[in-house]
């Protein structure tokens, strides 16, 4: 628990103190023309509070192992760079923001590039020196039997990572939601991390107690930049936030052989998603709108709802998809620990 205690602290200190910082040097966050005129107030609230975020991520992290005096492991090391990756892209992507003064940062395809190209780094360092299973993984490494694959398992990797990214990315629309949310999940992770230490012989993760130090990191940051991010947010955590939880959800499902579950535990980062495929697919083949904006929590926004409502309405579903992730996951712990003690 050390890690995540002190990742909340140190988000919950220095985010004031980074807030402070970037409204000095006019670090503030633009408003697309296009999105809720009700969102126009928030011009200028300052922006790129992921360094903060981020930060508390990684000296928590590092910190808990002084503490304890037990080196990190290269599974836990390298999920770390990943996170720090995806955090650079975004830091610079919010940076081109600032600086044209407008909400256009890297370009679509740049952005694109560079996250499949981070990702595409990550799955061949983790294949290469990690302890990663190549199976199609849902609680378990070999809970579906199908073996994808090194040059398999890899594509999907990458799509996973990608994927997570930028669903994470779509959330962060309202004050908190992204935050928030992220925090269910990665105390979920957690959770299950530390049970997959308990029980090797069935899991097979031999780095699950560091996974979990770093989900608890990731989800005690999410809590203290909550503090300031909630409604009215006083800073926002950027791209650089966005895309490192994101990337975060992602390495610690691989990692850990979660692949499939991730999808239920981060249930909400799906839906709004999907949100925002249908309606640029029916908006091109049918030229209508399913929506009356996507991502799904503006749609709520413009029909109506209060900011604050559709915030605390999609924490409840989050946390709700989280603990359904973690219940599916002990149902098949029971399943199998009995089969277990059967054959014994």
């Amino acid at each position: 628990m050390a890690s995540g205690g002190l990742a909340l602290v140190l988000a919950a200190i220095f985010t004031p103190l980074l807030r402070r910082w970037l409204l000095a040097r006019s670090v503030g966050q633009r408003i697309r023309d296009d999105g809720p005129h009700m969102h126009k107030a928030k011009e200028g609230t300052a922006t790129m509070g992921g360094i903060a975020l981020l930060g508390a991520v990684v000296a928590a992290y590092l910190l808990a192992h002084i503490k304890t005096g037990i080196g990190p492991t290269r599974d836990g090391l390298m999920l770390i760079g990943l996170v720090v990756v995806f955090g650079v892209i975004g830091f610079l992507d919010d940076l081109l923001k600032v600086r044209n003064k407008r909400n256009l940062g890297l370009n679509k395809r740049a952005k694109f590039i560079a996250q499949v190209g981070a990702a595409g780094l990550y799955v061949a360092v983790i294949e290469q020196w990690g302890h990663v299973s190549t199976y199609l993984s849902f609680t378990r490494w070999d809970s579906t039997g199908l073996n994808l694959g090194a040059v398999g398992w890899g594509i999907w990797a990458v799509v996973i990572i990608v994927g997570a990214s930028n669903a994470v990315n779509l959330t962060d629309g309202l004050d908190g939601l992204a935050a928030g949310s992220a925090a269910f999940c990665f105390f979920t992770l957690a959770i299950i991390g530390y049970w997959q230490y308990r029980h090797f012989n069935i899991y097979r993760v031999s780095s699950a107690l560091d996974l979990s130090l770093i989900a608890l990191a990731l989800a005690g940051s999410c809590a203290g930049f909550l503090w300031w991010n909630a409604a009215p947010a006083k800073i926002f955590m950027g791209d650089t936030g966005s895309l490192a939880i994101g990337s975060g959800l992602a390495g610690l499902a691989m990692s850990m052989d979660l692949q499939l579950l991730l999808l239920i535990i981060g249930g909400l980062f799906v839906i709004v998603t999907l949100s925002v495929i249908v309606q640029v697919f029916a908006f091109k083949v049918f030229h209508r709108r399913v929506f009356k904006m996507a991502p799904l929590h503006h749609h709520f926004e413009l029909k109506g709802w209060a900011e604050t409502t559709v915030i605390v309405r999609f924490w409840i579903v989050a946390a709700l998809f989280a603990i359904f992730g973690l219940g599916v996951f002990y149902a098949d712990f029971i399943s199998v620990s009995g089969l277990i003690a059967k054959v014994r």
